[in-house]
Protein backbone atom coordinates (compact mmCIF):
# COMPACT_ATOMS: atom_id res chain seq x y z
CA UNK A 1 0.00 0.00 0.00
CA UNK A 2 2.63 2.64 1.11
CA UNK A 3 4.92 2.13 -2.21
CA UNK A 4 1.80 2.02 -4.63
CA UNK A 5 0.37 5.63 -2.39
CA UNK A 6 3.97 7.07 -3.09
CA UNK A 7 4.26 5.69 -6.75
CA UNK A 8 0.57 6.90 -7.19
CA UNK A 9 1.99 10.29 -6.17
CA UNK A 10 4.74 11.04 -8.43
CA UNK A 11 3.16 9.70 -11.60
CA UNK A 12 0.55 12.15 -10.75
CA UNK A 13 -2.60 9.50 -10.15
CA UNK A 14 -3.23 10.82 -6.84
CA UNK A 15 -3.21 14.01 -5.17
CA UNK A 16 -1.64 14.35 -1.67
CA UNK A 17 -4.33 16.94 -0.72
CA UNK A 18 -7.30 14.65 -1.25
CA UNK A 19 -4.68 12.10 0.78
CA UNK A 20 -4.20 14.00 3.54
CA UNK A 21 -7.67 14.94 3.65
CA UNK A 22 -8.87 11.62 3.88
CA UNK A 23 -6.52 10.95 6.58
CA UNK A 24 -7.26 13.99 8.62
CA UNK A 25 -11.65 12.59 8.20
CA UNK A 26 -10.24 9.08 9.09
CA UNK A 27 -8.35 10.36 12.42
CA UNK A 28 -11.94 12.69 13.13
CA UNK A 29 -14.35 9.14 12.50
CA UNK A 30 -11.86 7.37 15.47
CA UNK A 31 -11.85 10.11 17.58
CA UNK A 32 -13.01 7.63 20.47
CA UNK A 33 -9.67 5.70 20.31
CA UNK A 34 -7.60 8.40 21.86
CA UNK A 35 -5.26 7.40 19.12
CA UNK A 36 -4.27 10.97 17.74
CA UNK A 37 -3.11 13.13 20.65
CA UNK A 38 -2.52 16.11 18.10
CA UNK A 39 -3.48 16.00 14.82
CA UNK A 40 -1.76 19.09 13.07
CA UNK A 41 -4.55 19.61 10.51
CA UNK A 42 -2.97 23.06 8.87
CA UNK A 43 0.75 22.18 8.99
CA UNK A 44 -0.53 18.63 6.82
CA UNK A 45 -2.98 20.61 4.67
CA UNK A 46 0.41 22.96 3.87
CA UNK A 47 2.70 20.85 3.46
CA UNK A 48 0.70 18.44 0.98
CA UNK A 49 -0.29 21.70 -1.09
CA UNK A 50 3.31 22.66 -1.66
CA UNK A 51 4.27 19.34 -2.13
CA UNK A 52 6.96 18.26 -4.94
CA UNK A 53 5.39 14.73 -5.70
CA UNK A 54 8.68 13.36 -5.14
CA UNK A 55 10.52 10.96 -2.88
CA UNK A 56 10.11 7.66 -1.90
CA UNK A 57 7.26 8.01 0.83
CA UNK A 58 5.65 10.86 -1.81
CA UNK A 59 2.23 12.15 -0.28
CA UNK A 60 2.15 8.76 2.28
CA UNK A 61 0.37 10.49 5.74
CA UNK A 62 2.20 9.37 8.97
CA UNK A 63 2.21 9.47 12.31
CA UNK A 64 4.31 10.20 14.67
CA UNK A 65 4.58 9.37 18.48
CA UNK A 66 4.64 11.73 20.80
CA UNK A 67 7.36 11.13 22.88
CA UNK A 68 9.21 11.89 19.42
CA UNK A 69 10.29 15.67 18.63
CA UNK A 70 8.65 17.19 15.89
CA UNK A 71 9.35 21.29 15.15
CA UNK A 72 6.32 23.19 15.88
CA UNK A 73 4.06 20.62 17.50
CA UNK A 74 3.62 19.93 21.21
CA UNK A 75 6.00 17.91 22.78
CA UNK A 76 4.80 16.08 26.21
CA UNK A 77 5.31 12.35 26.31
CA UNK A 78 1.80 11.69 26.55
CA UNK A 79 2.91 13.68 30.70
CA UNK A 80 0.83 16.58 32.13
CA UNK A 81 4.33 17.20 34.11
CA UNK A 82 5.38 18.35 30.39
CA UNK A 83 4.26 20.93 27.99
CA UNK A 84 6.84 22.33 25.84
CA UNK A 85 6.55 22.46 21.64
CA UNK A 86 9.03 21.06 19.27
CA UNK A 87 11.99 23.19 18.52
CA UNK A 88 13.43 20.85 15.76
CA UNK A 89 12.19 17.72 13.97
CA UNK A 90 13.98 14.39 15.34
CA UNK A 91 15.99 12.99 12.95
CA UNK A 92 13.96 10.27 11.78
CA UNK A 93 11.25 12.87 11.05
CA UNK A 94 13.39 15.23 9.02
CA UNK A 95 13.84 11.82 6.97
CA UNK A 96 10.48 11.41 6.84
CA UNK A 97 9.65 14.73 5.00
CA UNK A 98 13.03 14.61 3.32
CA UNK A 99 12.03 11.48 1.25
CA UNK A 100 7.93 12.80 0.80
CA UNK A 101 6.08 11.85 3.67
CA UNK A 102 3.21 13.77 5.74
CA UNK A 103 3.18 14.38 9.43
CA UNK A 104 -0.52 14.62 9.95
CA UNK A 105 0.31 14.60 14.20
CA UNK A 106 1.49 12.82 16.87
CA UNK A 107 0.30 9.53 18.33
CA UNK A 108 -0.56 8.17 22.10
CA UNK A 109 2.13 7.07 23.85
CA UNK A 110 2.16 5.41 27.61
CA UNK A 111 3.76 8.31 29.56
CA UNK A 112 7.20 8.77 28.93
CA UNK A 113 7.27 5.11 26.93
CA UNK A 114 7.68 3.42 30.61
CA UNK A 115 4.61 0.96 30.19
CA UNK A 116 3.56 -1.40 27.99
CA UNK A 117 -0.38 -0.99 28.17
CA UNK A 118 -1.47 2.30 26.86
CA UNK A 119 -3.46 3.06 29.73
CA UNK A 120 -1.42 5.90 31.29
CA UNK A 121 -1.36 9.25 29.24
CA UNK A 122 -2.63 12.57 30.15
CA UNK A 123 -5.34 12.43 28.09
CA UNK A 124 -6.53 8.71 29.03
CA UNK A 125 -5.92 5.26 27.59
CA UNK A 126 -5.70 4.33 24.21
CA UNK A 127 -8.77 1.99 22.97
CA UNK A 128 -8.12 -0.96 20.58
CA UNK A 129 -10.29 -0.30 17.35
CA UNK A 130 -11.01 -4.27 17.75
CA UNK A 131 -13.18 -3.68 21.07
CA UNK A 132 -12.83 -0.35 22.59
CA UNK A 133 -13.26 -1.72 26.27
CA UNK A 134 -9.96 -3.06 25.74
CA UNK A 135 -6.15 -1.55 25.47
CA UNK A 136 -4.00 -1.77 23.04
CA UNK A 137 -0.38 -2.21 24.64
CA UNK A 138 1.94 0.25 24.75
CA UNK A 139 4.05 2.34 25.03
CA UNK A 140 3.48 2.99 20.95
CA UNK A 141 -0.36 2.60 21.90
CA UNK A 142 -1.45 4.95 19.31
CA UNK A 143 0.97 3.95 16.50
CA UNK A 144 -0.75 0.69 16.68
CA UNK A 145 -4.54 1.89 16.88
CA UNK A 146 -3.85 4.03 14.00
CA UNK A 147 -2.59 1.98 11.66
CA UNK A 148 -5.41 -0.21 12.39
CA UNK A 149 -7.97 1.59 12.25
CA UNK A 150 -6.72 2.69 8.88
CA UNK A 151 -6.32 6.54 9.75
CA UNK A 152 -2.71 6.60 8.43
CA UNK A 153 -1.02 3.70 6.67
CA UNK A 154 2.26 4.19 8.22
CA UNK A 155 3.47 5.15 11.97
CA UNK A 156 6.51 5.60 13.35
CA UNK A 157 6.83 4.26 17.09
CA UNK A 158 9.70 3.10 20.11
CA UNK A 159 10.31 -0.01 21.64
CA UNK A 160 12.71 -0.71 24.58
CA UNK A 161 11.29 -3.50 25.82
CA UNK A 162 8.33 -4.19 23.46
CA UNK A 163 6.77 -0.98 22.71
CA UNK A 164 6.12 -1.27 19.34
CA UNK A 165 5.30 -4.97 18.94
CA UNK A 166 3.35 -5.51 22.34
CA UNK A 167 1.16 -3.43 20.26
CA UNK A 168 0.76 -3.90 17.34
CA UNK A 169 0.34 -8.01 18.01
CA UNK A 170 -2.57 -6.75 20.57
CA UNK A 171 -4.29 -4.63 17.64
CA UNK A 172 -3.72 -7.25 14.45
CA UNK A 173 -1.14 -4.79 12.44
CA UNK A 174 2.19 -5.26 11.53
CA UNK A 175 5.08 -3.47 13.89
CA UNK A 176 9.03 -4.24 13.38
CA UNK A 177 11.68 -3.50 15.75
CA UNK A 178 14.77 -2.86 13.30
CA UNK A 179 18.36 -3.77 14.66
CA UNK A 180 19.88 -1.58 17.10
CA UNK A 181 20.91 1.69 15.30
CA UNK A 182 19.06 1.07 12.27
CA UNK A 183 16.76 4.42 12.84
CA UNK A 184 18.06 6.84 14.48
CA UNK A 185 16.98 7.94 17.86
CA UNK A 186 18.31 11.52 18.18
CA UNK A 187 15.33 13.81 18.93
CA UNK A 188 13.75 10.57 20.71
CA UNK A 189 13.20 11.50 24.30
CA UNK A 190 15.17 8.55 25.54
CA UNK A 191 13.69 5.62 27.91
CA UNK A 192 16.86 3.46 28.48
CA UNK A 193 19.51 3.99 25.51
CA UNK A 194 20.59 1.00 25.82
CA UNK A 195 17.49 -0.99 24.58
CA UNK A 196 16.00 1.99 22.89
CA UNK A 197 14.58 1.42 19.19
CA UNK A 198 13.07 3.47 16.47
CA UNK A 199 10.49 1.22 14.71
CA UNK A 200 7.59 1.04 12.10
CA UNK A 201 3.94 0.25 12.18
CA UNK A 202 1.98 -1.13 8.85
CA UNK A 203 -0.46 -3.07 7.86
CA UNK A 204 1.96 -5.54 6.01
CA UNK A 205 5.25 -6.86 6.40
CA UNK A 206 5.63 -5.52 2.13
CA UNK A 207 5.33 -1.81 3.32
CA UNK A 208 7.27 -2.16 6.87
CA UNK A 209 10.24 -3.26 3.97
CA UNK A 210 9.81 -0.44 1.91
CA UNK A 211 9.41 2.02 5.06
CA UNK A 212 12.70 1.06 6.31
CA UNK A 213 14.17 0.93 3.14
CA UNK A 214 13.00 4.64 2.02
CA UNK A 215 14.18 5.91 5.77
CA UNK A 216 17.44 4.73 5.66
CA UNK A 217 18.55 5.24 2.14
CA UNK A 218 19.41 1.23 1.66
CA UNK A 219 18.03 -1.73 0.28
CA UNK A 220 18.05 -5.03 2.42
CA UNK A 221 19.71 -7.30 0.53
CA UNK A 222 18.09 -10.60 -0.70
CA UNK A 223 18.02 -13.88 1.48
CA UNK A 224 17.12 -17.43 0.93
CA UNK A 225 13.68 -18.79 1.45
CA UNK A 226 13.80 -19.87 5.01
CA UNK A 227 14.09 -23.46 5.62
CA UNK A 228 15.10 -23.73 8.97
CA UNK A 229 13.25 -21.81 11.18
CA UNK A 230 13.74 -22.07 15.63
CA UNK A 231 10.63 -22.27 17.31
CA UNK A 232 10.76 -21.55 21.23
CA UNK A 233 10.28 -24.19 23.70
CA UNK A 234 11.56 -22.57 26.70
CA UNK A 235 8.45 -22.63 29.38
CA UNK A 236 8.21 -18.95 30.11
CA UNK A 237 8.08 -17.80 26.31
CA UNK A 238 4.78 -20.47 25.60
CA UNK A 239 3.11 -19.93 28.82
CA UNK A 240 0.16 -18.61 26.53
CA UNK A 241 -3.94 -18.52 27.19
CA UNK A 242 -5.91 -20.68 25.37
CA UNK A 243 -6.73 -18.30 22.54
CA UNK A 244 -2.87 -17.50 21.79
CA UNK A 245 -2.31 -21.37 21.77
CA UNK A 246 -4.59 -22.47 19.33
CA UNK A 247 -3.84 -19.70 16.73
CA UNK A 248 -0.27 -20.54 17.63
CA UNK A 249 0.19 -24.27 17.30
CA UNK A 250 -2.10 -23.92 14.04
CA UNK A 251 0.26 -21.44 12.42
CA UNK A 252 3.28 -23.53 13.34
CA UNK A 253 2.10 -27.01 12.23
CA UNK A 254 2.16 -25.32 8.39
CA UNK A 255 5.79 -24.14 8.62
CA UNK A 256 9.34 -25.72 8.35
CA UNK A 257 10.28 -25.69 12.16
CA UNK A 258 12.89 -27.20 15.07
CA UNK A 259 12.95 -26.78 18.73
CA UNK A 260 15.48 -24.27 19.93
CA UNK A 261 15.80 -23.14 23.51
CA UNK A 262 16.52 -19.60 23.93
CA UNK A 263 19.03 -18.19 26.52
CA UNK A 264 17.43 -18.78 30.33
CA UNK A 265 14.58 -16.50 30.06
CA UNK A 266 15.04 -15.11 34.01
CA UNK A 267 18.62 -14.51 33.29
CA UNK A 268 17.57 -12.17 30.49
CA UNK A 269 14.53 -10.81 31.70
CA UNK A 270 16.21 -8.73 34.90
CA UNK A 271 19.39 -8.64 32.88
CA UNK A 272 16.87 -6.07 30.51
CA UNK A 273 14.93 -4.54 33.48
CA UNK A 274 18.49 -3.88 35.49
CA UNK A 275 19.88 -2.07 32.38
CA UNK A 276 16.64 -0.32 31.87
CA UNK A 277 15.70 0.74 35.26
CA UNK A 278 19.26 2.85 36.37
CA UNK A 279 19.15 4.72 32.76
CA UNK A 280 15.31 5.39 32.93
CA UNK A 281 15.78 7.11 36.47
CA UNK A 282 18.97 9.02 35.46
CA UNK A 283 16.75 10.33 32.46
CA UNK A 284 13.87 11.64 35.06
CA UNK A 285 16.15 12.88 37.55
CA UNK A 286 15.01 16.79 38.14
CA UNK A 287 11.91 16.24 36.32
CA UNK A 288 8.59 16.69 38.36
CA UNK A 289 8.10 12.67 39.02
CA UNK A 290 5.20 13.47 41.74
CA UNK A 291 3.05 14.60 38.44
CA UNK A 292 3.50 11.62 36.77
CA UNK A 293 0.97 9.11 36.15
CA UNK A 294 0.94 6.61 39.28
CA UNK A 295 2.25 3.76 37.71
CA UNK A 296 5.30 5.61 35.86
CA UNK A 297 5.88 7.04 39.67
CA UNK A 298 6.24 3.58 41.28
CA UNK A 299 8.09 2.37 38.35
CA UNK A 300 10.56 4.79 38.53
CA UNK A 301 11.01 4.70 41.99
CA UNK A 302 11.75 1.06 41.71
CA UNK A 303 14.41 1.70 38.92
CA UNK A 304 16.07 4.54 41.38
CA UNK A 305 16.87 1.84 43.91
CA UNK A 306 18.36 -0.41 41.31
CA UNK A 307 22.68 -0.32 42.77
CA UNK A 308 25.11 0.78 40.78
CA UNK A 309 26.35 -2.62 40.76
CA UNK A 310 23.73 -4.38 39.09
CA UNK A 311 23.73 -1.92 36.45
CA UNK A 312 27.38 -2.81 35.46
CA UNK A 313 26.74 -6.78 35.92
CA UNK A 314 23.54 -6.47 33.91
CA UNK A 315 26.14 -4.99 31.19
CA UNK A 316 28.38 -7.08 31.46
CA UNK A 317 26.05 -10.31 31.46
CA UNK A 318 24.15 -8.54 28.24
CA UNK A 319 27.05 -9.23 26.23
CA UNK A 320 27.07 -13.33 27.80
CA UNK A 321 23.65 -13.69 26.65
CA UNK A 322 23.68 -11.82 23.28
CA UNK A 323 26.71 -13.76 22.23
CA UNK A 324 24.71 -16.60 22.78
CA UNK A 325 21.80 -15.48 20.87
CA UNK A 326 23.67 -14.26 17.72
CA UNK A 327 25.31 -18.17 17.97
CA UNK A 328 21.44 -19.48 17.71
CA UNK A 329 20.82 -17.49 14.96
CA UNK A 330 23.38 -18.34 13.08
CA UNK A 331 22.44 -22.08 13.38
CA UNK A 332 19.04 -21.08 12.06
CA UNK A 333 17.20 -18.62 9.58
CA UNK A 334 15.12 -16.90 12.34
CA UNK A 335 13.60 -18.03 15.98
CA UNK A 336 9.46 -17.71 15.92
CA UNK A 337 7.78 -17.13 19.63
CA UNK A 338 3.97 -15.75 20.07
CA UNK A 339 4.27 -11.72 20.47
CA UNK A 340 2.48 -11.81 23.37
CA UNK A 341 0.86 -14.28 25.53
CA UNK A 342 -2.23 -12.89 25.78
CA UNK A 343 -5.17 -11.11 23.62
CA UNK A 344 -5.92 -7.45 24.48
CA UNK A 345 -7.10 -7.38 27.93
CA UNK A 346 -10.04 -5.15 29.50
CA UNK A 347 -8.43 -1.49 30.11
CA UNK A 348 -9.98 -1.89 33.51
CA UNK A 349 -7.79 -4.75 34.21
CA UNK A 350 -4.71 -2.67 35.64
CA UNK A 351 -7.09 -0.68 37.91
CA UNK A 352 -5.72 -2.61 40.65
CA UNK A 353 -1.88 -3.60 41.65
CA UNK A 354 -2.43 -6.95 41.23
CA UNK A 355 -4.33 -6.70 38.15
CA UNK A 356 -1.59 -4.56 36.10
CA UNK A 357 1.22 -7.05 37.62
CA UNK A 358 -0.39 -9.97 36.07
CA UNK A 359 -1.07 -7.79 33.01
CA UNK A 360 2.50 -6.51 32.69
CA UNK A 361 3.72 -10.03 32.73
CA UNK A 362 1.39 -11.56 29.44
CA UNK A 363 2.34 -8.73 27.69
CA UNK A 364 6.34 -7.93 28.48
CA UNK A 365 7.38 -11.99 28.60
CA UNK A 366 8.17 -12.72 25.10
CA UNK A 367 9.59 -9.20 23.73
CA UNK A 368 12.00 -7.67 25.88
CA UNK A 369 14.76 -10.47 25.08
CA UNK A 370 15.04 -8.40 21.58
CA UNK A 371 15.65 -4.99 22.94
CA UNK A 372 18.83 -6.82 25.49
CA UNK A 373 20.62 -8.42 22.21
CA UNK A 374 19.65 -5.51 20.01
CA UNK A 375 18.60 -8.20 16.99
CA UNK A 376 15.79 -7.12 15.20
CA UNK A 377 12.07 -8.44 15.44
CA UNK A 378 9.00 -8.13 13.74
CA UNK A 379 5.33 -8.85 14.84
CA UNK A 380 2.64 -10.03 12.34
CA UNK A 381 -0.88 -11.24 12.83
CA UNK A 382 -1.31 -14.75 12.81
CA UNK A 383 -5.04 -16.05 11.33
CA UNK A 384 -7.37 -16.04 14.44
CA UNK A 385 -11.12 -15.91 15.24
CA UNK A 386 -11.53 -12.77 17.70
CA UNK A 387 -9.23 -10.74 19.19
CA UNK A 388 -6.02 -10.13 17.31
CA UNK A 389 -2.93 -12.87 18.01
CA UNK A 390 0.73 -12.01 17.02
CA UNK A 391 3.58 -14.42 15.89
CA UNK A 392 7.03 -12.89 16.51
CA UNK A 393 10.09 -13.53 14.41
CA UNK A 394 13.73 -12.95 15.39
CA UNK A 395 16.21 -13.00 13.07
CA UNK A 396 20.10 -11.82 12.99
CA UNK A 397 19.81 -8.87 10.77
CA UNK A 398 16.77 -6.66 9.37
CA UNK A 399 16.74 -8.48 5.75
CA UNK A 400 16.40 -11.62 7.03
CA UNK A 401 13.69 -11.11 9.89
CA UNK A 402 11.96 -9.07 7.08
CA UNK A 403 11.97 -11.88 4.53
CA UNK A 404 11.14 -14.58 7.05
CA UNK A 405 7.80 -12.28 8.11
CA UNK A 406 6.92 -12.09 5.05
CA UNK A 407 7.40 -15.64 3.94
CA UNK A 408 5.17 -17.09 6.91
CA UNK A 409 2.49 -14.32 6.36
CA UNK A 410 2.10 -15.70 3.02
CA UNK A 411 2.04 -19.02 4.01
CA UNK A 412 -0.74 -18.64 6.79
CA UNK A 413 -2.68 -16.68 4.31
CA UNK A 414 -6.56 -17.84 4.56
Amino acid sequence: MIKEIAEGVRAGRLDPVVLVEQALQRAEDSKQLNAVVHLDADGARQAAADHSRTGTLAGVPVLVKEIIEVEGLPYRCGSAAMNETGRRDAEVVARLRAVGAIVIGLSHTHEFAYGCTGTSNRVGPCRNPHDPTRMTGGSSSGAAAAVAAGIVPLAIGTDTAGSVRIPAALCGVVGFKPAYGTLPVDGVFPLAQSLDHVGVLTTTVADAAYAITALTGTHQPSHHAPTRLGVVVNEEYVDYTPEIGAAWTTAISRLPTIDVRLPDWAESFHTAADLQGPEAAANHAGREIDRYQPDVQERLREAAAVPASRYDAARAKAAEITAAMTKLLDQVDAVLTPTVLTTAPPIDAVDTKAGSLTVRAQLLKNTRLANLTRHPAITIPLPATGLPIGLQVIAKDNSQALATAHLISKQLEV
